[in-house]
C-alpha cells in the first residue's frame, strides 16, 4: 500500500457503470431512443454524457444535434425505455459490487457521489439491496454542473466531514474522473465502458479492470 492510501479515510464511489451495471442498459435506451427519430448516437455522443447530471447532458445533446434539438424530450424517452426495462429485469449489480462493499465498510467511510437523480439512486440501491453501505447520497439535482466539474465530489467530501485528500474515489468515466481530480481526491478508475485516455491515466492513482482490484491497495 502507498504512503498515500495509508491516510485514506473516506472512500466515495459512484454509482452507474461502477456499483450498478445501468450504463449498459442506458446504451441501449440511448439507441433506441434515437432509432425512433432517425438519428444514430456513436459512442462518442454516449462518452461525452457518462458521468453527467440532466443540465449538462442537455447541453451535450445539442452541441451534438443542434440548439433545436429537444433534448428534454429525448432524454423522457429514454428515461421511459429505462424503467421498462428496469421493472422487468431489474438493474444488476457490477461483479465484486457487494464484495467489495463489505471488504470496505469495517475500515472506510463510505459514501456515493452520483450524477443520477437522488430518488432514483434511492430506488435502484435498495432494489439491489446495498443502500445501508452507505452514509450520504451526493446527487445530480444537488448541484449545478455535475461531472467533470468538481462540485459533486466537494459536496460528497463535506458530507462526511472529511477533506477531499483524505477521500478515494471510485470512478468509471472520464467525466468522473475529471471531477475528482480536480476536487482533489485521489481518484481510482475501474474499467466498464470506456478505456483510460493518456490524460486520464494521469490523474488515476490506480486502473482496474474489476472492483476486485481494490483490494490490493484499501
Amino acid at each position: 500500500m502507498s504512503e498515500k492510501m495509508e491516510n485514506i479515510k473516506a472512500i466515495i464511489f459512484d454509482m452507474d457503470g461502477v456499483i450498478l451495471d445501468s450504463e449498459s442498459i442506458s446504451d441501449i435506451t440511448w439507441r433506441k431512443a434515437a432509432e425512433e427519430k432517425g438519428l444514430s448516437v456513436n459512442d462518442e455522443i454516449l462518452n461525452a454524457c457518462r458521468g453527467s447530471n440532466k443540465n449538462d447532458t442537455i447541453q451535450t445533446l445539442k452541441k451534438y444535434y443542434g440548439e433545436d434539438f429537444d433534448s428534454e424530450a429525448f432524454l423522457e424517452r429514454t428515461s421511459e425505455l429505462f424503467h421498462e426495462i428496469e421493472e422487468k429485469e431489474g438493474i444488476p449489480l457490477l461483479p465484486y459490487a457487494r464484495e467489495i462493499l463489505e471488504y470496505l465498510k469495517p475500515h472506510y467511510r463510505l459514501a456515493l457521489a452520483s450524477s443520477t437523480r437522488g430518488p432514483t439512486v434511492e430506488r435502484q440501491l435498495r432494489a439491489a439491496g446495498v443502500i445501508d453501505f452507505f452514509e450520504t447520497r451526493t446527487t445530480g439535482e444537488m448541484v449545478e454542473h455535475s461531472k467533470p466539474n468538481p462540485e459533486i465530489y466537494l459536496m460528497a467530501c463535506k458530507s462526511i466531514g472529511m477533506k477531499p485528500e483524505d477521500c478515494v474515489a471510485i470512478e468509471d468515466s472520464l467525466n468522473g474522473i475529471r471531477s475528482a481530480h480536480a476536487a482533489g481526491l485521489h481518484p481510482i478508475m475501474v474499467i466498464d465502458k470506456v478505456q483510460p485516455t493518456e490524460e486520464i491515466k494521469k490523474m488515476c492513482e490506480s486502473i482496474f479492470g474489476s472492483l476486485d482490484g481494490l483490494k490490493s491497495i484499501l
